[in-house]
């Protein structure tokens, strides 16, 4: 029987295994003016769900220097994930609109039913930066790997050229290795950079019901290739 989370949605359950904090280090590599950059850094990540049926994300990355180890705040991001669905009279909106109408996804069996016949399940994520760029992304969860790829990025005036891009998740032995691609400054979609952190706090968990085991991750499933 798995552990879950206490007061998890059902709806969250494929997603469950992303819950709590995680740190660890990673490379920036992107071409500029035909120069490679590279730089590494240090990051935290956490993902929380406050018995809603979402999980909230931030991120925070610190450069970290190669001769000293000192390391200088960089950015961050924050935003939302979730299962792509049809929203209903059971949801949240538009705007803060409470619901009209009891849960659209209320049991295990409604979010296998959400399933692909791939076996895997659609999912959204909405993203937010500093740098004045808003990223929605599409694509799926599959077991313990997630594949993203932009379905629409909005710019501020005056932000850097960003037009699109792909993450990659994936958790061996309970390590979390993900790789972002991005196409920006005018070229095609490239490498950009990839980290592999470690879990450092997890949430409360309780037992989840039999079901909830099919809709769970694999930790068994080959380790994803980094970019």
């Amino acid at each position: 029987m798995i552990e879950l989370p206490v007061g998890l949605q059902p709806e969250l359950v494929p997603l469950s295994w992303l819950i709590g904090s995680w740190e660890g280090t990673g490379m920036i590599e992107y071409s500029v003016d035909g120069n490679l950059r590279e730089h590494a850094f240090r990051q935290r990540v956490e993902f929380a769900h406050r018995d809603l049926p979402f999980l909230e994300y931030r991120s925070q990355i610190w450069l970290v220097d190669d001769t000293t180890g000192d390391e200088t705040p960089l950015t961050g991001e924050s935003g939302y994930w979730r299962l792509a669905r049809p929203r209903s009279d059971g949801d949240v909106g538009p705007g803060m609109l409470p619901p009209s109408a009891g849960p659209t996804v209320a049991t295990v069996d409604d979010v296998e039913a959400l399933r692909t016949e791939a076996g895997a399940f659609e999912i959204e994520v909405t993203l937010a930066h500093p740098t004045g760029v808003a990223e929605l992304y599409t694509g799926t969860i599959a077991g313990p790997r997630i594949d993203l790829a932009t379905a629409g990025v909005e710019r501020a005036e005056g932000s850097h050229d960003y037009e699109s891009a792909t993450r990659m998740y994936g958790l061996v032995n309970n390590m979390l290795f993900w790789a972002w691609d991005i196409a920006a400054l005018g070229q095609e979609l490239a490498t950009h950079a990839s980290g592999t952190l470690s879990r450092v706090a997890a949430p409360e968990t309780e037992p989840a019901a039999e079901p909830a085991t099919e809709a769970a991750p694999d930790p068994a499933a080959d380790q994803p290739s980094q970019a």
